[in-house]
């Protein structure tokens, strides 16, 4: 079998040992911005009292959804508190929320390129299609290789991790769009970009934030893997526990990275489908609105009273 063995790992290997050499500096300040933008966006989450971070994030959820999911979330979050893993929990919160950034600012624009042009979406589906099937743990060789530990090797995997339905989700979107709408606005002189930002994207709003919402997702699958490579959160917490055999500590961090996606997956799917929630203080807040003018309307449209004739 040694006679037809192909030393694809050893290619591999020397491709990652000739990209760390060559972009040596560049991936250093990658590094040190990844670092850098987890490290404060959780040092200013940490620094927030939690109870005003629970209203917070509350307020937000009765804002898109209702309520009483505002109510389940005061719940759940002092359940994370209660179990000691509020700290870990905004590591993670803070880790995930910048690589969706990161990915979704990556995957949007190169969806809608995707979109537009045949040639390229044939290129980089076997390419996402390589990203989502190869193991989640096999990202972090090469981000160890290039940050070394801590949070910006967890932050490069996880947005490798996660990027391939932003993008297969975009293009799905836009490609979704009726034809006949588009060509309606070229027919009334439409620019191109002009066709993208008040058409197509609009109507595939919907489908993008679904994209949206499985970048989270996935995102928070990969925050034990992200703890394998240093960085801070609930993830650590699950290495530490299965090194350890610690069931408890297991199973509450378990639970935290549980109740994030929940609140996370229930405010973004809000976000997609805001007409769905007719309980949100936004939904409420629009119907007073829309009422308010109703009144204001008929007001202007009621004729005068008649001025009194004087004898």
């Amino acid at each position: 079998m040694d006679l037809i063995r192909v030393p694809v790992g050893d290619w591999a290997a020397a491709a990652l040992d000739w990209f760390k050499n060559a972009f040596d500096g560049f991936l250093g300040v990658v590094g040190f911005v990844m670092n850098w933008l987890v490290s404060e966006l959780s040092d200013v989450l940490i620094a927030t009292p939690f109870l005003l971070l629970i209203l917070v994030l509350a307020l937000i959820g009765w804002l898109v959804r209702s309520w009483q999911f505002a109510v389940g979330t005061v719940v759940t979050l002092l359940a994370i508190v209660a179990m000691g893993q509020w700290e870990n929990a905004l590591y993670t919160l803070a880790l995930v929320l910048i690589a969706t950034v990161i990915a979704v600012a990556i995957a949007v624009p190169l969806g809608i390129w995707a979109a537009r042009n045949d040639r390229v979406s044939a290129t980089i589906k076997p390419i996402l299609d390589f990203m989502q099937t190869m193991p989640a743990f096999v990202y972090l060789i090469p981000a160890v290789i290039f940050f070394t530990i801590g949070f910006a090797p967890g932050v490069f995997a996880t947005i490798i991790f996660a990027l391939p339905p932003g993008v297969r989700f975009t293009e799905l979107g836009i490609r979704g769009v009726d034809s006949e709408t588009v060509e309606a606005g070229y027919a009334f002189g439409a620019k191109p970009g002009a066709i993208l930002r008040g058409i197509q994207l609009p109507l595939a709003m919907p489908t993008i934030m679904a994209g949206i919402n499985q970048v989270i997702m996935l995102a928070l699958s990969m925050a034990v893997v992200a703890g394998m490579a240093g960085a801070n959160g609930l993830g650590k917490e699950v290495i530490a526990s299965i090194s350890t055999l610690n069931v408890s500590k297991g199973v509450e961090a378990g639970l935290g990275v549980v109740l994030l996606a929940v609140y996370l997956d229930r405010v973004t799917a809000a976000l997609g489908a805001p007409a769905d929630f007719k309980r949100s203080l936004r939904s409420m807040l629009r119907t007073r609105r829309q009422g308010a003018a109703k009144a204001a309307a008929k007001s202007a449209a009621r004729p005068a009273p008649a001025a009194a004739v004087s004898h």
